[in-house]
């Protein structure tokens, strides 16, 4: 239940950010905020109470004593794409740094011709 309470406050401070603040940094790392937060809450809803972590090592625990490892792999897979957006993103805030001279959203609005 912590884990979602958890990813839940990630995602909601997360979007606050994305909603609310006009820098652009600030708006990239919301961002990430709601990644990490989505990435706890499939991991706690792949989580079942009891069981252990999938690894064939003992021969004694059978298949219905481990948990599923889908979720697990689908979450390192999206650490990896999410690591890569943000990337992209703070290259391309990088980048209208250096043609506008400021990371006020605003502003870079207002310079559309």
């Amino acid at each position: 239940m912590v884990y979602y309470i958890a990813s839940l406050s990630l995602i909601l401070i997360g979007l606050y950010g994305v909603l609310v603040k006009k820098n652009l940094i600030k708006i990239v790392l919301s961002l990430s905020l709601i990644n990490a937060g989505i990435h706890i809450l499939l991991i706690a809803i792949g989580y079942i109470d009891g069981r252990t972590a999938p690894i064939f090592s003992t021969p004694e625990l059978r298949p219905e004593q481990m948990v599923d490892p889908v979720p697990q792999a689908l979450v390192l897979t999206a650490i990896v794409i999410g690591l890569a957006i943000t990337a992209l993103a703070l290259t391309i805030v990088i980048r209208l740094y250096d043609h506008h001279k400021t990371l006020d959203v605003s502003k870079i609005r207002e310079l559309k011709w």
